[in-house]
């Protein structure tokens, strides 16, 4: 009688997507003209970002990317979504290790977010780098 293994963990595997996550919070100010990358320790299946408001100045605005902005045309090809106000937020369906957030220039003064992701069980080394039209071109 042959013998078939069970299927482990990842990527293309459709139980690791199914199952609750493991929950990821995180958060931290920006200053004006800086960019954080929020890595995550395992693939996340989604996650959310939050605008959690700006210390002063004109307004808190934020830039949700998948790479940095000194990547590609990341800014100039407008490959990233704008949050522009205290508790905007967005929530991303897509497996990824890790996303970016920037405080574009002339924002006033820092600027805070908040993430919350829900991580898969499969490890951040199985994933793929996030290139090509719509992310970097």
């Amino acid at each position: 009688m042959p013998f078939y293994p069970g299927h482990g963990v990842g990527l293309r595997n459709v139980g690791s997507y199914q199952i609750s996550g493991h929950p990821y919070v995180t958060g931290s100010l920006l200053a004006n003209g800086e960019e954080k990358e929020v890595k995550f320790p395992l693939v996340a299946r989604e996650f959310t970002v939050i605008n959690s408001g700006s210390t002063g100045g004109s307004g808190p605005v934020l830039r949700v990317h998948f790479t940095s902005t000194s990547s590609g045309a990341v800014v100039t090809g407008h490959h990233y979504v704008t949050l522009e106000s205290d508790d905007q937020s967005i929530t991303f369906h897509t497996r990824c290790t890790s996303v970016w957030i920037s405080c574009p220039q002339g924002g006033g003064g820092d600027n805070g977010f908040e993430v919350l992701a829900n991580l898969t069980g499969i490890d951040r080394t199985q994933m793929y780098d996030l290139t090509g039209s719509g992310i970097t071109d």
